[in-house]
């Protein structure tokens, strides 16, 4: 499927950046995605100036419970961001290249540095709910099947055909969150690992959770990864973190069984802990670095 017929292209993509341009006095420079149960980020914006999705030209309907369904402008710590209050995913029925739309629409605002959230759950055994696993790296399910949001023809003017992804999560943002976290107390149960992203509704099986734990993944969801992968082919640094909202079941004889009320119930317990590591990030920011890293 081309872009022009599934959304994302470049012309779609600039009469909803001038849209926004022309309806808001803020030009953001961060970028925030909210995952499920995690939208509270966007309450710390100040001066906020708020767009329903569905106000929004060319722009898709969120219809997950416990996504807002809203883009949020306004400054965080003295930054102008740009934040999205509930996301896209693949399992709503939407083209990959309409989910990560949102993406391309950010770079064209003027944005630098995206910071991502999710929820997830874990497959490394070593993990509890309620942890907070910072993204160094990503196995991406859907594109080995060829469904990738690059996939048709590329337009040079966001970024290259062949995008590498082995620094899809900047190493600095990661270790920024760590310091930050080692200040704040968080250390206990700030990890890292890699996210799997699979293409949902349904919950992961048993066998498919131990395959994607023997491959190296220490957390799977639904999400994310399509996101980064269009950033980072438009040029924005990117740092994702998931929140693990339950435990994979592993174990035949187990009698739990994965659902989205644990996911909701874990967010709201962990939500301020992780506004005050996300705002602290974002205060510790340099403007002048995320416009070198830009432009390098």
């Amino acid at each position: 499927m081309s872009e022009s017929t599934s959304g994302g292209s470049y012309e779609e993509c600039r009469t909803t950046a001038d849209w926004l341009l022309k309806h808001t006095q803020v030009r953001p420079i961060v970028g925030i995605v909210c995952g499920s149960g995690l939208s509270a980020l966007a309450d710390m914006l100040k001066d906020p100036q708020v767009f329903k999705y569905c106000d929004i030209p060319n722009f898709p309907r969120s219809t997950v419970r416990g996504h807002a369904g809203q883009l949020v402008f306004g400054t965080l710590k003295g930054k102008p961001c740009v934040c999205m209050q509930g996301r896209f995913h693949l399992y709503e029925g939407h083209p990959i290249q309409k989910i990560t739309l949102p993406m391309r629409v950010f770079k064209l605002l003027g944005v630098k540095t995206m910071l991502m959230t999710n929820a997830a759950g874990g497959l490394n055994q070593d993990y509890k709910v309620g942890d907070f696993m910072v993204i160094k790296d990503h196995i991406n399910m859907p594109g080995f099947a060829g469904v990738n949001p690059l996939s048709g023809p590329n337009d040079d003017r966001f970024g290259v055909r062949f995008p590498c992804m082995s620094d899809a999560y900047d190493r600095e943002l990661r270790q920024l969150a760590h310091d930050v976290a080692g200040e704040l107390g968080f250390s206990d149960f700030l990890k890292e690992g890699v996210y799997c992203v699979l293409g949902g509704p349904s919950f992961e099986t048993i066998a498919e959770c131990r395959m994607l734990h023997r491959l190296g993944g220490d957390a799977v969801g639904m999400s994310t990864v399509h996101e980064v992968i269009v950033a980072r082919h438009a040029g924005m640094r990117c740092f994702a973190m998931s929140l693990i909202s339950n435990r994979a079941v592993m174990d035949y004889d187990s009698r739990e069984k994965a659902n989205h009320d644990e996911v909701l119930e874990t967010g709201k317990q962990r939500a301020k802990q992780m506004e005050v590591l996300v705002s602290t990030m974002v205060a510790r920011l340099d403007d002048d670095e995320n416009n070198d890293k830009n432009n390098s």
